[in-house]
């Protein structure tokens, strides 16, 4: 067979210097790739701990703060919108500034927002604490993707990429749990406390080794694509979480959340014609040529329904455990936890086989785990055992971490240099939007359902829904293939 190809049809590349590479054995990254890697993992750990670490303490925050349910949910839906907000920009931060001062930017902003939360004498300080916060976060992720597209070989993308999802899926299910463990004992300022000083550790490592990756380029910011994000993205996940957030009634939802998501639309509409216009000016703020690759697009569209299924479960499985089954904030958060920790853990030897076999048989086997762990969710009753339920959660983890890892790798990996940091940011958006979505979806099936059936038949919709959804990630899974790209030129100097 010969192996002479440059591209395919499709504009996916697809370089025989991979094949060649992979015959001659595996590629050695150097120790000063591996301690950048490591230092933004580390990083990106914690501040995606961070993300899930307050859904517990929103009780307590209540009674010492003396605030209301709808205020204090504002602490969750003003770090999102924030991350929504901030994450299209990225492409730009990332393309226009250096490694480090990327590094230092996103860890001080957190370090800060951190050490402010901490020090909150009240609601509002506690408040732009966290939207400091989601700055930081924001930028972390699209950071750690854009430096690994840079740096680790392509042969290695796999198993490397493995290792991400150690802290994009374990970090959030430790959330509940850490929070759980530290509000039996503490206040809730402590959970800000016992952060800080791993953030600020993580930012002295950065200060110390890391090095600058690529080469910085001077781009013109285009304003009106910065203006165009807030109500675009903003508008969009506000919507779509206040549906989601309990005004999914009879009565349906609420006037506010429909405005904001009809303007959130338009506004998007708007930022994506504006792109494409920058785009002939080779200056667009989110560079939507990534689409132009097909397994971009694909593995993209994967990704989206992926996260709506396991928004959806993170929202729908504590719910029925607390209000059918009677279980505690912290037996939840330990019931969850074995899910969490198995994705993770298993998310390095998943890229490992990724490298040897390719993405086709891990995706369609994980869409196909996925699909049949939200139907036997559906099935849930009041006298189901727990123990059932967390091997259900384990199932649907271990399959979504069977299309996670080849699903960031296949899309990213086509990407020529100059598109790395905006395929990162896109992918990072359109979860924050998947997730948003999925949660609203679901939980509105589960709020109509219940109040006519009950809340039992309200799970059974919700769940069922998602499993109907989840049978177009079999069908994506199907499309997948095996991907390559040009190597970076910055690769030579690590």
């Amino acid at each position: 067979m010969s192996t002479d190809v440059s591209s395919n049809a499709h504009g996916d590349p697809v370089a025989p210097a991979a094949a060649a590479a992979q015959a001659a054995g595996p590629v050695k990254m150097s120790r000063e790739s591996v301690t950048i890697i490591v230092t933004l993992l580390v990083a990106t750990f914690v501040v995606i701990l961070n993300e899930t670490i307050m859904n517990v303490a929103l009780q307590r925050l209540m009674v010492d703060l003396g605030v209301d349910a709808p205020t204090v949910q504002w602490l969750s839906t003003g770090f999102m919108l924030t991350m929504a907000v901030v994450i299209p920009t990225t492409g730009f931060i990332l393309q226009t500034l250096s490694t480090r001062a990327v590094f230092m930017l996103a860890m001080g902003l957190f370090s800060g927002g951190t050490l402010l939360a901490a020090l909150a004498p009240g609601f509002e300080v506690l408040l732009l604490a966290r939207i400091v916060q989601a700055g930081g976060t924001a930028i972390m992720l699209p950071l750690l993707m854009t430096t690994i597209l840079t740096l680790v070989p392509i042969e290695r993308r796999g198993a490397v990429m493995g290792n991400v999802s150690i802290a994009i899926s374990v970090a959030p299910a430790m959330g509940p749990t850490v929070s759980g463990l530290i509000l039996e004992h503490f206040t809730w300022r402590f959970m800000f406390v016992f952060v800080l000083p791993v953030a600020l550790a993580a930012f002295a490592i950065g200060a110390r080794f890391l090095t600058n990756v690529g080469e910085s380029e001077k781009t013109r910011l285009d304003f009106l694509s910065v203006l165009l994000t807030v109500p675009a993205f903003g508008g969009v996940v506000y919507g779509l979480s206040q549906i989601g957030g309990g005004h999914g009634g009879q009565s349906g939802p609420g006037a506010a959340a429909v405005a904001a998501l009809a303007v959130g639309v338009m506004a998007m509409l708007a930022f994506v014609f504006r792109q494409l216009k920058l785009q002939k000016k080779d200056a667009p703020l989110l560079d939507l040529r990534a689409f132009n690759f097909r397994m971009f697009t694909v593995s993209v569209l994967l990704m989206v329904v992926a996260m709506i299924a396991l928004f959806g479960a993170v929202i729908l499985l504590p719910l029925y455990l607390q209000e059918i089954r009677g279980l505690k904030s912290l037996e939840t958060g330990l019931a969850l936890l074995p899910g969490g920790l198995a994705m993770g853990l298993l998310g390095p030897v998943i890229g490992r086989w990724f490298d040897k076999v390719g993405p086709l048989p891990l995706t369609v086997t994980g869409s196909v785990m996925m699909v049949l762990s939200l139907w036997q969710f559906s099935m849930l009753d009041a006298g189901t055992a727990v123990w059932w339920i967390v091997s259900l959660h384990v199932v649907l983890s271990l399959g979504l971490a069977l299309l996670f890892t080849p699903a960031f790798t296949t899309g990213l990996n086509p990407l020529p240099p100059h598109l790395y940091s905006h395929g990162s940011a896109i992918m990072s958006t359109l979860q924050q939007v998947a997730g948003a979505a999925g949660t609203a979806l679901l939980v509105s099936i589960y709020a109509v359902v219940a109040a006519g059936s009950g809340i039992v038949a309200g799970m059974h919709a919700a769940f069922l829904t998602a499993a109907v959804i989840a049978v177009a990630a079999v069908v994506l899974s199907a499309m997948m293939r095996k991907t390559a790209g040009a190597e970076h030129p910055a690769r030579a100097a690590h």
